[in-house]
């Protein structure tokens, strides 16, 4: 999969959830799943920045502060069965305007234009932060079964 096609199945509908991982103290893994988007007026090694929200005082809020980088994973669970990882540092942002407002971009492409300042309310609030994820490596490959 190439940078294009890496853009265009994170993009792509229907949005699909992905799986954030990162690590603990302990070395235990952790994964969650998330929503999230593309933001294409940042920039990072591969051009791809990854946008999600968290919560400030979950284990993934917890973790990316610690550690600064996480993976994430996404896939078509239908054949042909594509899949994507990427991996970068993170930023968290803890500004209310860009958290609601990413939060409301984001609920609008999983839950639809007339839920999207619904999801925003919800989650932009305070103890909630906003993760930029700057993509430094991705693999990934389309239609795997075929």
């Amino acid at each position: 999969m190439d940078l294009n096609q890496a853009r265009d199945f994170l993009l792509e509908p229907p949005a699909r959830p992905a799986i954030l991982s990162s690590v603990r103290k302990d070395g235990r893994p952790h994964a969650a799943p998330i929503w999230y988007d593309v933001d294409d007026t940042e920039a990072s090694e591969t051009g791809l920045v990854l946008v999600f929200n968290t919560g400030a005082d979950t284990v993934k809020g917890r973790i990316l502060r610690r550690t600064g980088y996480a993976a994430l994973t996404l896939q078509e669970d239908q054949q042909p069965f594509s899949f994507l990882t990427v991996e970068g540092p993170v930023e968290l942002i803890e500004d209310l305007d860009q958290v609601r407002a990413w939060a409301t971009r984001i609920g609008g492409r999983y839950m639809g234009a007339d839920r999207a300042e619904e999801f925003g309310a919800r989650n932009g609030v305070p103890g909630e932060l906003l993760v930029r994820l700057r993509v430094a490596k991705f693999v990934g490959a389309l239609a795997v079964s075929d």
